[in-house]
């Protein structure tokens, strides 16, 4: 009922049409394509079937195995997208803004809005600093993240666990690297609490803070 994949993937479907051009930001290597996933899932992620292109770049080598992209391409941290002005209608960031570091965040947002198109998008679902998952994850030390998420989530794989920095995730600080004239919308979503999906108990726990937080503290 709260599924946080649907709910984004439908709203970037809505975006794009057989000649869009997109980038993939933090593709890595395309989880969705490799691991079992649903076939829903699998429909709506797999816009690259139905796109002109979507290219992808990362900071993780792994990329370079990513089967969706039509290229792909290892950036430094912060670094400046190897591609031209204008180049993108809609840019994807599907959980990665949570991963830029302070220092880096204004020099991502610039290169972010710097190879979308006029009228182009920059599609983003990340954590919401505030909300249940951004307060839980700066509650552990990022050494431990692996550990700890063996326990919440047996079957993910350490390769898939990253350092979270929690820069570009709140409204304020969106509005701030992202100025007008850009326009920016805002939306929370409480999805069902992946994070815990091995402890049923947990499970139901953080369904009810979910279904209690408010919705500008939603967890994505």
């Amino acid at each position: 009922r709260h599924d946080g994949f649907i709910e984004f993937y439908t709203r970037v479907n809505a975006l794009l049409d057989a000649d869009s051009r997109v980038l993939d930001f933090g593709a890595g290597r395309g989880l969705w394509a490799i691991e079992p996933f649903p076939e829903l899932h699998r429909k709506l992620r797999g816009f690259h079937e139905r796109v002109a292109e979507v290219h992808g770049v990362d900071v993780d080598p792994v990329v370079l195995d990513n089967p969706t992209l039509r290229s792909a391409q290892v950036i430094e941290p912060g670094a400046k997208i190897p591609f031209g002005d204008a180049e993108f209608d809609l840019v994807v960031a599907d959980h990665v803004l949570e991963h830029i570091a302070e220092e880096d965040a204004v020099q991502v947002s610039s290169e972010l809005l710097r190879v979308l198109k006029p009228g182009g998008w920059l599609a983003a679902r990340t954590p919401n600093k505030w909300g249940i998952i951004g307060i839980g994850a700066r509650a552990v030390p990022n050494d431990l993240h692996t550990r700890v998420l063996k326990r919440l989530q047996p079957h993910r794989k350490a390769e898939d666990v990253f350092p979270v920095r929690y820069s570009m995730n709140t409204r304020r600080s969106l509005s701030a690297l992202f100025p007008p004239p850009n326009e920016l919308v805002v939306y929370g979503h409480a999805s069902e609490p992946t994070y815990f999906g091995s402890n049923a108990p947990a499970w139901r726990v953080a369904q009810l803070v979910d279904r209690l937080t408010p919705p500008a503290l939603r967890s994505e």
